[in-house]
């Protein structure tokens, strides 16, 4: 039996009080303003399970060093997103995948990161999610992409199942054949998908909400039905809901009691049924 979760409160001792390798898929949208004064402290990355820190052993525990200390406002973000992210490695099954959705000014610095947490050879993708809307800037190429990191816990082991993704149409329809029109391609590394429209169905309210056919994508890709997936930082609960229609438990967590409310109504139109803490 699934069992659906939606949790209130900080989300690092609640990740610390779960079972190792709970869940086969972990999605997170993490704030870059944490709200919150952090306490600097002289670390670095590793795991300890193996003892590797990526590429050339101990190189880019270095470089994490050095760029913590580069930037006061980027090393207090990454003190609080670092050992939330040590426990999502924790927390992740030999064949489980986490996917980090930044934006362009924070990807290249978790890349480094994630390399010396997960170690460079368990890279998977960086996905880049385009859409066109908002600000349109003169005095620069305007920004309209996300950066999606992916990781897998085991290179050799992971989940991947491209048969379970939507299709999308092919941009050039004339250069295939019929069959292959009416079909659809795969998608690639770079997704081009609306946000979530201001009139839509799916609009709750919530600032960030991010669209299901993102989430759609992902979940169906890298878990398997009945499997559990884990949001932390869960925002509208999009995670949730689109857990739910494709069969999979899931649990949210999140500080923001804005956001459980708006979780909380969304699943209940949904008819979800859900434990709380």
């Amino acid at each position: 039996m699934l069992v659906n979760r939606v949790l209130f409160g900080d989300n690092l001792p609640l990740l610390k009080s779960m079972p190792s390798e709970s869940f086969q898929l972990i999605y997170i949208d993490p704030p870059f303003n944490t709200g919150r004064e952090q306490t600097r402290q002289t670390r670095t990355s590793k795991r300890s399970e193996t003892g590797s820190l990526g590429f050339q052993g101990k190189k880019y525990d270095q470089i994490v060093s050095q760029v913590l200390s580069y930037d006061d406002s980027f090393a207090d973000y990454w003190e609080f997103l670092e050992p939330r992210l040590l426990e999502a490695w924790r927390l992740l099954q030999q064949d489980g995948t986490l996917y980090l959705h930044l934006d362009y000014r924070e990807s290249h610095y978790a890349k480094v990161f994630l390399d010396a947490l997960f170690g460079r050879e368990c890279f998977l993708n960086e996905i880049i999610w385009a859409y066109d809307y908002g600000a349109r800037s003169k005095s620069r190429w305007p920004a309209k992409h996300d950066n999606i990191l992916v990781y897998v816990k085991d290179p050799k082991s992971y989940h991947f199942n491209s048969a379970e993704v939507d299709r999308e149409p092919y941009m050039a329809p004339g250069l295939v054949t019929k069959e292959k029109v009416a079909l659809g391609k795969l998608p690639t590394d770079v997704w081009w998908h609306t946000i979530v429209s201001p009139t839509g169905k799916e609009k709750t309210g919530y600032p960030t909400q991010k669209p299901e056919g993102i989430l759609r994508r992902i979940i169906a890709a890298s878990s398997q039905p009945g499997s559990a997936v884990l949001d932390f930082f869960a925002g509208s609960g999009t995670t949730g809901a689109v857990a739910q229609k494709l069969g999979r438990s899931f649990t949210l967590i999140d500080a923001n009691p804005e956001s459980i409310a708006t979780i909380k109504a969304r699943l209940i139109a949904l008819g979800v049924e859900y434990e709380t803490a």
